[in-house]
């Protein structure tokens, strides 16, 4: 069998703003980390597509997204595996994985979710030192001929109406839940 590429050229981006080793150069140059800091629904927030920060972490934007919606749920902390997190921290990570699911689920409907956490770069961490979970929406027929022949991604929607949208929807999501814990 021979073995095929699958090209993302978007990632080169990305791949540049790494340190010359390739490795996450510290806290200091993590995105992960500045976002943390941001004050929630501040300028700066949107700017850097921060849906969520409270006491769990973040729910943010991925900036170099596979498909529309594409979220990541993080630890405010700078750790680089699951092990690292204490038990308050991981349930943490998972609640705002839920809820970015939750969220997505009305959003924009999709049929289904890749969830993932690459912990290293050999595994595919595009940022080791900070974990995080991917939260990836598809649907049937979402990988077409394109991205494989064009060496593009057709993502249908831009990210800062992407982000308008899903903040207006964590919005209502939170007034609907109003007997339930705020995550702000």
């Amino acid at each position: 069998m021979q073995t095929k590429n699958l090209w993302a050229p978007w990632r080169m981006d990305y791949i540049q703003q790494l340190g010359e080793s390739g490795e996450d150069a510290g806290c200091h140059r993590c995105f992960l980390c500045d976002a943390g800091q941001c004050e929630p629904e501040s300028d700066e927030a949107r700017r850097r597509l921060v849906l969520l920060r409270d006491h769990r972490g973040l729910l943010i934007l991925n900036r170099y997204p596979y498909t529309n919606g594409h979220l990541m749920a993080a630890c405010l902390d700078h750790v680089g595996d699951l092990v690292g997190l204490s038990s308050e921290q991981r349930g943490g990570l998972f609640e705002l994985t839920a809820l970015g699911q939750r969220l997505l689920e009305v959003a924009i409907n999709p049929q289904g979710f890749n969830m993932g956490i690459n912990i290293g770069r050999c595994a595919g961490a595009g940022l080791p030192g900070h974990v995080h979970m991917h939260i990836v929406p598809r649907w049937g027929g979402d990988t077409n001929f394109i991205h494989l022949f064009g060496q593009v991604r057709v993502i249908p929607q831009a990210l800062e109406h992407s982000y308008e949208h899903l903040a207006e929807t964590l919005k209502r999501l939170n007034e609907d839940d109003s007997g339930a814990e705020s995550p702000t």
